[in-house]
């Protein structure tokens, strides 16, 4: 019992951050690459990709390679007491939608 308390202080220190917080909730509508992330946070990719390790390791997040870049998407396998906050979270779809018409695939293309 004294774990999972533990496991759940952790859990929602993490979530305490604002930045974690918003990218979980950008996660929440769709799987997201670093640079979409940064675009819409408006940080650093150093930054962000230091926030979406913690997410990682704490087992929130689930993380997928495709060539150079990482996508992140929520992890359907998280505990309970942290998927319990996701219906709170709000909508990021018009953030999401103000994204560039281009992906990470294509950046530096020309």
């Amino acid at each position: 019992m004294e774990q999972t308390i533990q496991e759940m202080a952790e859990a929602y220190k993490l979530l305490a951050d604002k930045t974690r917080l918003t990218i979980v909730a950008l996660l929440k509508e769709k799987e997201l690459c670093v640079c979409d992330i940064t675009d819409i946070i408006g940080m650093s990719q150093p930054n962000a990709s230091q926030h979406l390790r913690k997410l990682k390791s704490a087992g929130l997040l689930n993380e997928k390679k495709k060539g150079q870049w990482v996508y992140y998407s929520l992890n359907p396998d998280a505990e309970a007491y942290v998927q319990c906050v996701y219906p709170y979270l709000p909508s990021m779809k018009e953030k999401i939608a103000g994204l560039k018409n281009y992906s990470c695939d294509t950046q530096g293309e020309v």
